[in-house]
């Protein structure tokens, strides 16, 4: 959900159309459901994604501090 409350924070998502995605993705079992979202929805949290690389992201290695 932080993602989500992210790109409303950056005016990617409406707080209409983050209350929907949210509320789909809470109710969802699995990531078959998720991907089961309405259409718009569905392409207006992919432009999001890519608006904020969020792929980059996920192909980042992770930060490990040297302790």
């Amino acid at each position: 959900m932080q993602t989500l409350d992210d790109m409303r924070d950056r005016c990617l998502l409406t707080d209409e159309q983050h209350a929907e995605i949210g509320a789909w993705v809470s109710q969802a079992r699995t990531p078959e459901a998720i991907m089961a979202m309405p259409e718009g929805l569905w392409r207006t949290l992919e432009l999001a994604s890519v608006l904020m690389d969020v792929d980059a992201d996920l192909t980042r290695e992770p930060f490990m501090a040297n302790c």
